[in-house]
């Protein structure tokens, strides 16, 4: 065998060992979490940035006491930079909270008929009310859905499927992979969020990204 098909064999080897431990290692090593997982097609956006410079997600609970004390400072927040900023809210009921996934599936009801953000709204608004009573309050929500003008009839119905069940559940589930493990729960362009949950401090970071 002449010298230099002894080298060509020895790099042809050398490169197929590299090829195996990076199959090896794909397959042994989780792989990160995708930037599908923290916004979906799906996910109910509250304001769309035709830039997409910046984007917060929120895995909230509408019967956490956290998320109703952050929710006056989103609002500012969203108030102030409208459309320049994308905003995504997530579902991630607690199962300790009696009418979380309630909530949470009124919300998507709502959402089949184009009335997410107005279902949001109403839900913390008026969280004092119907948050933390032991029995359900799925009555409470069809008074809002009637509020809100809805097709009571298909809104129930909704609440009660299991296709919204898996949306609420599909939410939940990237919350977990994702590290959430209680709410509320930010991630700003796809990196998870360690500031206070308040108006400055989201401003701050926001100021931040449109700024650089």
């Amino acid at each position: 065998m002449s010298t230099n098909l002894k080298a060509t064999l020895g790099v042809l080897a050398a490169a197929l060992t590299v090829v195996l431990l990076v199959v090896a290692t794909k397959l042994t090593d989780p792989e990160p979490a995708s930037a599908a997982q923290v916004v979906r097609a799906d996910s109910h956006r509250l304001s769309t940035a035709a830039d997409d410079r910046m984007t917060i997600v929120e895995f909230l609970d509408f019967e956490c006491e956290a998320c109703l004390a952050a929710y006056p400072g989103v609002e500012r927040l969203r108030a102030e930079y409208g459309d320049r900023i994308t905003y995504v809210v997530r579902y991630f009921p607690i199962a300790s909270h009696p009418n979380a996934y309630t909530a949470a599936h009124a919300a998507e009801a709502a959402a089949r008929q184009g009335r997410f953000e107005e279902m949001y709204v109403k839900l913390f608004d008026n969280q004092n009310v119907w948050g933390h009573q032991a029995e359900s309050q799925a009555a409470v929500f069809e008074g809002y859905a009637t509020e809100l003008g809805l097709d009571l009839a298909k809104f129930k119905a909704d609440v009660a499927s299991a296709d919204v069940a898996d949306r609420v559940e599909s939410d939940a589930e990237d919350g977990i992979s994702l590290g959430v493990s209680g709410t509320p729960t930010f991630f700003v362009n796809g990196q998870r969020y360690s500031g206070q949950p308040t108006y400055e401090a989201l401003k701050a970071t926001v100021d931040k990204a449109l700024n650089q």
